[in-house]
């Protein structure tokens, strides 16, 4: 593993066969990083639907952790929308680009509308995968943000604010691939950023994945039954006295 102060790269070559071997590679990077740093004993991981979930389910359950979800929505630009302009999250974040408006001819009325249809979408989200269920505590925890990869950083810039005005005791920023670029902007605002590859040149996140289908909502809500199952579980476990 290569370390820069908070900076891990595991320097991972060959593509991911999906996503959920990509989290798995990634779990075994989190145990070092963490190992690093004392009172990480207490880890929240938060994923970013949808594609982050399958990578943060084996991260959970290797660190032996709560799976959370942290909502985030891309901005893409109205007639491109696959390029981000930037992003939301829970708790009324929002992360722009610099230069939006502005950018591309784009007007404040037209980032107004993607941003209001964006909302509505991260609403529909969280009444289906969350239901009743409360989010869990993030104050005084460590925290891990968990995407399935990192492009032009505006997404999990908005996870991170989002968490941050949580209060967590550290958080850390995860992800199978990444632009060099945005873990470079991420590593002034987290604790520490874990990433397998990050490549001087990074043309897209599916180019690390052999298989790198859309996740669905049918997925992401299997997932975290199974993961919130799991704690259920090992919460209504008696804790055994250690012997004196």
């Amino acid at each position: 593993m290569l370390e820069v102060n908070n900076f891990f790269i595991m320097q991972e070559l060959e593509p991911f066969i999906d996503r959920a071997d990509a989290g798995t590679k990634l779990a075994t990077a989190l145990a070092q990083a963490l190992a690093h740093h004392a009172g990480s004993q207490d880890v929240l991981v938060l994923a970013l639907p949808r594609g982050g979930v399958p990578v943060a389910f084996p991260i959970a359950q290797a660190l032996g952790a709560e799976l959370d979800l942290m909502l985030v929505r891309k901005l893409g630009l109205p007639n491109q929308p696959e390029f981000a302009m930037g992003a939301i999250a829970s708790g009324g974040v929002q992360v722009l680009q610099p230069g939006v408006p502005g950018l591309m001819g784009v007007t404040r009325a037209e980032v107004d509308a993607v941003i209001a249809a964006e909302q509505a979408e991260l609403a529909r989200r969280e009444r289906r995968y969350r239901g009743e269920r409360p989010p869990c505590r993030v104050a005084g925890r460590c925290v891990i943000l968990v995407d399935d990869g990192i492009a032009t950083g505006s997404t999990m810039l908005a996870a991170v604010e989002a968490a941050r005005r949580q209060q967590p005791s550290r958080l850390v920023v995860a992800a199978p691939a990444a632009a060099r670029e945005a873990l470079d902007a991420l590593r002034g605002v987290v604790d520490d950023v874990v990433c397998l590859v990050a490549p001087p040149r990074f043309r897209s996140v599916g180019q690390w994945y052999r298989h790198f289908g859309q996740t669905g909502d049918e997925e992401v809500q299997t997932l975290l039954a199974q993961a919130w199952a799991s704690t259920r579980d090992a919460a209504s476990q008696p804790h055994r006295k250690e012997p004196t």
